[in-house]
């Protein structure tokens, strides 16, 4: 695995991912596959409101407890599962693995998950707010989104989270190597 320092991230604090591009643009098909409307509470539809870009981390007592990170992203949120949780400290990084594309009412989705459906168990938020590209914070929503877009897409989303427990600046990188997955968060 490739070694991650601080000085490669250049940020205050990190959140290390293996981005997987099949992943990136799949859109609610994956979410809508793994679960059936009448037979869990999820959501399964809402868009955005326009003005600012949202985040959530859910804990997910499933089958291992873990969180769940989602980014609101062209009207859906991108999704991680970190199963450490993530930290406030810049030199522990975590493990963060993109999992399918929620929709968007999911940003405030708690409740259980029926055992034997996909993620059974339950969900609450742990932490939600309003987040911003690190290098565009002055820029309209149109812009910043789009230069989410693109990060992701190069591998490389740099970000600052304004959240009830976590604030400052953070990052997803994508990690080379064996399965592209590095430790971090």
């Amino acid at each position: 695995m490739k070694n991650i320092s601080r000085k490669n991230i250049e940020s205050k604090d990190s959140l290390l991912t293996a981005i997987n591009l099949k992943t990136i643009f799949m859109g609610l098909s994956e979410y809508r596959k793994k679960r059936s409307e009448e037979k869990t509470p999820e959501p399964f539809g809402g868009k955005p409101n326009g003005k600012e870009l949202h985040f959530v981390i859910q804990k997910h007592d499933a089958s291992h407890l873990h969180y769940d990170f989602r980014l609101e992203m062209d009207g859906i949120l991108k999704s991680w599962a970190v199963p450490k949780g993530p930290s406030m400290d810049p030199d522990i990084k975590r493990l963060a693995m993109m999992v399918e594309d929620h929709p968007y009412d999911y940003r405030n989705f708690e409740g259980i998950i029926p055992k034997g459906q996909y993620g059974g168990g339950t969900v609450i938020v742990w932490d939600q707010g309003t987040y911003m590209p690190a290098d565009l914070q002055d820029e309209d929503h149109t812009k910043q989104e789009k230069n989410l877009l693109h990060q992701l897409y190069s591998g490389k989303l740099k970000f600052i989270l304004n959240g009830e427990k976590l604030k400052g600046e953070f990052a997803l990188v994508k990690a080379h190597g064996r399965g592209g997955i590095t430790a971090g968060c």
